[in-house]
C-alpha cells in the first residue's frame, strides 16, 4: 500500500513539475494626484502618450515628458510650485517648476536599449545632468503640489 502512495505521490509531483508556466503580470501602475484628482497608469498607457528620450550617465531612456503626464492627469503643470517623486521604498525627491516642466525631464518606462533593468523598477525618473538623488528608482507615484 506505501509503495502505490509513494508511485501517485511520484506521478502527481512529476505532473505539476511538466505544467506550463503561467505568465503573471505585473500589473504596476503608476499614480499621478494632486491630492483631488488621481489618475493611474501602465506601462502601455504611457507609450500611448507617446515617447521621448533623454540620456542620464551615459545611458538613454525612453518615456513621457512630466509635464506631458501632468497635462494628461488633468493637472495644469504651471499652476505648480512643485512636483513630488515617490518610489516604491518610501523615498521622495521634490522638483521645482525649472526642473518639471522641463522638456527632457522623463518619468521612463524603458531604456533606449531595451527594458529598464530590475533594480529600476517599472518606471523611474530621469532628470539629465543631475545627481542620483533626483533619479529615483522604482517609481510608484507622482504628487502635483500647487
Amino acid at each position: 500500500m506505501k509503495r502505490i502512495l509513494f508511485v501517485i505521490l511520484v506521478l502527481a509531483l512529476s505532473l505539476a513539475a511538466c505544467a506550463p508556466k503561467q505568465t503573471v503580470s505585473s500589473g504596476a501602475v503608476l499614480k499621478v494626484t494632486n491630492g483631488t484628482l488621481e489618475k493611474t497608469y501602465t506601462v502601455d498607457d504611457l507609450k500611448a502618450l507617446g515617447a521621448a528620450q533623454a540620456s542620464d550617465k551615459g545611458v538613454g531612456y525612453v518615456g513621457v515628458p512630466l509635464k506631458v503626464l501632468l497635462q494628461d492627469a488633468g493637472i495644469d503643470p504651471s499652476t505648480l510650485s512643485a512636483v513630488k517623486a515617490v518610489a516604491s521604498d518610501g523615498f521622495t525627491v521634490n522638483y521645482d517648476s525649472s526642473v518639471f516642466m522641463a522638456d527632457d525631464v522623463l518619468v521612463a518606462y524603458a531604456r533606449a536599449d531595451g527594458p529598464l533593468a530590475d533594480e529600476e523598477g517599472t518606471f523611474r525618473m530621469v532628470v539629465p545632468d543631475q545627481g542620483g538623488k533626483m533619479n529615483p528608482r522604482m517609481l510608484v507615484e507622482i504628487d502635483a503640489i500647487p
